[in-house]
C-alpha cells in the first residue's frame, strides 16, 4: 500500500489552535500531513512566508507524520509535485462551506484524482480565525487561549505589546 499524503494548505497568518486541531485530526487519516504555507494575492499577511513557516514548524514539532513546507502557485500542481492524494480543509461553520465547496469543485476540475477532505475542528474553535486573533492581539487582548505560546509571543512583538 502506498503512503497516504494529505496536504493542508493555508496562509496560516498566524496559525491558531483551530488549525493545529485540524492537523492532529488529519494525522489519523494520513501517513504524512504536509502543512503547506502559501501566499494568497487576496490577502495582505502580517507575517512573511518564512516567519509563518517557522511558527508552524514550532507549533507542530512533536506531532508524528507532520511536515511543513511552503509553495506558491496552483495547489493542484503542488499536491502533484509532493505526491499528495488529498487536500485537507477545515470547516468551522456553514459560512465556510460555500467558498470551500466552490474551491473543491475547481480543484477537482483541474485534477479529478485529487480528493478534498473536509474536517471539522473541535467546537471550541469554530469561531476562531487568524483575522480575529490578529485584531485581539493588536489591541493588547489576551490571545493565550487562541494560539500556541510561540505565536502569542510573535504577535505581541509585532504589535509592540507587553
Amino acid at each position: 500500500m502506498s503512503e497516504r499524503i494529505g496536504v493542508y494548505p493555508g496562509t496560516f497568518d498566524p496559525i491558531t489552535n483551530g488549525h493545529i486541531d485540524i492537523i492532529r485530526r488529519a494525522t489519523v487519516l494520513f501517513d504524512r500531513v504536509v502543512v503547506a504555507v502559501t501566499t494568497n494575492p487576496a490577502k495582505r499577511p502580517l507575517f512573511d512566508v518564512a516567519e509563518r513557516v517557522a511558527m508552524v514548524e514550532a507549533c507542530v514539532r512533536g506531532i508524528p507524520g507532520v511536515e511543513v513546507d511552503s509553495f506558491d502557485g496552483l495547489l493542484v500542481e503542488y499536491a502533484k509535485r509532493i505526491g499528495a492524494t488529498a487536500v485537507i480543509r477545515g470547516l468551522r461553520a456553514v459560512s465556510d462551506f460555500e467558498f470551500e465547496f466552490q474551491m473543491a469543485l475547481v480543484n477537482r476540475k483541474l485534477n479529478p484524482d485529487l480528493v478534498i477532505v473536509f474536517l471539522m475542528p473541535n467546537e471550541k474553535y469554530t469561531y476562531l480565525n487568524s483575522t480575529i486573533v490578529k485584531e485581539v492581539a493588536q489591541f493588547g487582548g489576551n490571545i493565550s487561549c487562541f494560539v500556541p505560546e510561540v505565536v502569542e509571543r510573535k504577535l505581541k512583538e509585532r504589535f509592540g505589546k507587553p
